[in-house]
């Protein structure tokens, strides 16, 4: 008989190996379980989808993390197949989200980890699209932390609406169309995808947009709007986000947030994003307000004020205790940071030739 969850009072075991431990969250597709390696003890974050699920995605997914494999900031597949009556895949486990920890510092990022954060979120989507693939469900669920010596690395998870924008051999692009229902988060979604416009790389980043300025603001103007059906919601959240400028949304906050917004919205289908001016944006921004890149977030600084406070609950589930996270952080940042320091004076002196561009960090 089918179950929508498994019962762990008996040992349930995926792949030969993985052991599941407890829910640690669950979505549209299934549930989440900590799980752990039984011969080598590695805990692993382990997704589980009713093999007669109406729109099973995990196989699509799996398939994904493959394409998509050895890219900075994607986690790793450790197994993917079925078991009992579930199609499983297991996962490397990371840490919490970017909307766990918005909650954790009483949803306000200060400047400096919101640039901080777009350096790496714009690296993540450009690495997703070289792959040929547009995520269309930028938001801040789908960026979690890692844990351990990756702390400090951002991750994009969750391709399960993923979408091949153009051919990997033929490098044709898709087509145009007018006709689409919106896939994604209402919320970031970007204005063309709420029109039925067939989403492109341009929509990612509008998308990401938008993110930045829920963190720097603290919500959208666009958020608790009440409506009768989804639909009718959708709709307002559409005409909300098309009679609201650019300007207005960003006003009190420096003129490149504004810039970025535009720049997306002003791309062609087709057009490929530059990915690189839109970093430097933000990491001349940085380096005009005198931060240095030394990976202390807004979260760090406060486990460190408060090395007794209580853990950030997790999307993939392991929670990190303030005070090992916060010296995990702090050991890395001193290691780290005169490298990327050298790194961003590298690319503000690139940035000045034209060869330059090319030769950048990606």
């Amino acid at each position: 008989m089918a179950r929508n969850s498994v019962s762990l009072k008996n040992d349930f075991v995926v792949g030969g190996k993985y052991r599941l431990i407890r829910k640690i969250g669950s979505g549209s597709f299934g549930e989440i379980y900590l799980g752990i390696n039984i011969t080598n003890g590695e805990e692993v974050a382990v997704k589980l989808e009713p093999i007669r699920a109406r729109h099973p995605q995990l196989l699509y997914e799996s398939k994904l993390y493959k394409v998509l494999h050895g890219g900075v900031g994607i986690p790793h597949i450790r197994w993917y197949g079925q078991e009992q009556d579930f199609n499983v895949l297991v996962m490397e486990l990371l840490g919490p989200s970017l909307e766990d920890l918005f909650n954790f510092c009483s949803r306000r990022f200060t400047l400096k980890t919101v640039l901080m954060l777009a350096d790496q979120m714009i690296g993540r989507i450009e690495y997703v699209h070289g792959k040929c693939f547009i995520h269309r469900d930028i938001k801040p669920d789908n960026f979690l932390m890692g844990i351990g010596r990756h702390c400090n690395k951002l991750f994009l998870i969750d391709f399960g609406l993923a979408k091949k924008y153009r051919d990997i051999h033929t490098r044709q692009h898709i087509t145009y169309r007018e006709d689409k229902n919106l896939t994604g988060t209402a919320r970031y979604a970007s204005i063309n995808a709420h029109l039925g416009i067939e989403q492109s790389r341009r929509d990612d980043m509008e998308s990401l947009g938008y993110v930045m300025m829920y963190f720097n603001r603290g919500s959208l103007p666009w958020q608790g709007l009440k409506a009768a059906t989804k639909k009718q919601k959708y709709e307002k959240i559409s005409e909300k986000k098309m009679s609201t400028p650019v300007e207005i949304l960003c006003r009190g906050f420096p003129a490149e947030f504004a810039m970025y917004l535009n720049y997306c919205r002003g791309l062609r289908f087709e057009e490929a994003p530059d990915y690189m001016y839109l970093r430097q944006l933000f990491r001349i921004l940085f380096r005009t307000l005198n931060h240095q890149f030394d990976y202390l977030f807004d979260w760090t600084m406060l486990k460190q004020k408060n090395p007794t406070g209580s853990s950030v609950s997790t999307s993939a589930g392991a929670g990190i205790s303030a005070a090992a996270a916060a010296s995990a952080v702090a050991a890395a940042a001193a290691a780290k940071h005169q490298a990327y320091k050298n790194v961003m004076e590298e690319s503000m002196l690139a940035s000045n030739t034209p060869q330059g561009k090319k030769k950048m960090e990606s």
